[in-house]
């Protein structure tokens, strides 16, 4: 999709029935050319919906320059007429100056101020090559297909709904957005620096024909996964015996007799039905039951505040 005004808000009216009347949105802005663009183009937009918009600009206090960064940042939002709040990190939180832990800070502190202020969206302005760059980082990573499907267009947080149209965007297209409409931004420093590794990737990725042959492997990669979606459920339901809110029975037999990688994923599903907890139970705890269950002595294991029991042919997950 070419970005310019009328096809952004076209694309918008997908997301209408998350909205409600007058609603009240928020943006993280960075004040790169990314999210400025997207700042422009809500304002637009909210204007519209008879909403209000509120950009949340993000101190994390790593760089010397990053409170000066915020202000100008904050700045160029006034001049749009935006409204425009700066947070910082919570102070409790250990700063490290690394890449990865600025970007954990500040979507949380953007969770935060969303869920104190009643404000059910927050968009995010990241693009299709933040696509292709998180794919490659993951491949090389060794994730699984989930995780290779990377950024969506719509997820769920903390009750938060997490929006980010931009994301089958090119950069290249935000830019001649941003120079036609006179949209100014700012340059994170840090994307320059090679120390980073999605720096590195992003250099990488400068090669057309490596970025050809990466954008064609994701998506094709991309089309797969419905279809990979689709068999994992299928296999799981065949073998679930019993449902409740707070309790799930299934065949031990037919769980035992699939792939380790398979079972993970089931096992994943049965955790996140069970629990509350949103933050994903590490790989290597899965495995440490899948490897305890298929020894003949098993009986009972407890994995992220669920217990897990063997009884006869079965298996019975429940809360603790």
């Amino acid at each position: 999709m070419f970005l310019n005004e009328k096809n952004f808000l076209s694309h918008l009216k997908n997301f209408k029935y998350f909205f409600e009347n007058q609603p009240k949105v928020a943006l993280g802005v960075s004040g790169g050319p990314d999210s400025m663009a997207l700042a422009s183009l809500l304002h637009k937009w909210i204007k519209l919906q008879n909403g209000k918009l509120i950009a949340l600009v993000f101190d994390h206090g790593i760089r010397f320059h990053s409170k000066d960064e915020s202000l100008q940042v904050k700045s160029m939002l006034t001049d749009l007429n935006i409204e425009t709040v700066i947070i910082k990190p919570n102070k409790n939180k250990l700063i490290k100056k690394n890449m990865a832990n600025a970007r954990d800070n500040r979507f949380e502190g953007m969770i935060n101020y969303c869920k104190k202020n009643n404000i059910l969206h927050l968009f995010l302005g990241h693009h299709f090559d933040d696509n292709l760059e998180t794919y490659l980082i993951r491949k090389i990573n060794g994730s699984n297909l989930d995780g290779l499907a990377s950024i969506n267009d719509i997820t769920y947080f903390n009750n938060i709904i997490i929006l980010r149209p931009l994301i089958e965007i090119s950069k290249s297209s935000i830019l001649n957005f941003n120079k036609k409409n006179k949209v100014k931004f700012i340059n994170d420093p840090s994307n320059k620096d090679i120390n980073y590794t999605r720096v590195k990737v992003r250099k990488f990725l400068q090669n057309k024909t490596f970025k050809t042959e990466i954008k064609n492997d994701f998506l094709n990669l991309k089309k797969q996964i419905p279809i990979y979606r689709k068999m994992i459920w299928e296999i799981f339901i065949g073998y679930l015996i019993d449902v409740s809110s707070n309790r799930v029975k299934i065949s031990f037999n037919k769980l035992i007799n699939n792939d380790d990688l398979i079972i993970e994923k089931h096992i994943l599903l049965l955790l996140r039905f069970l629990t509350n907890n949103k933050n994903q139970t590490k790989s290597s705890k899965i495995m440490i039951f899948i490897n305890s269950l298929k020894k003949p002595s098993f009986k009972t294991f407890n994995l992220s505040g669920v217990t897990i029991q063997k009884s006869s042919y079965f298996l019975i997950f429940s809360q603790k």
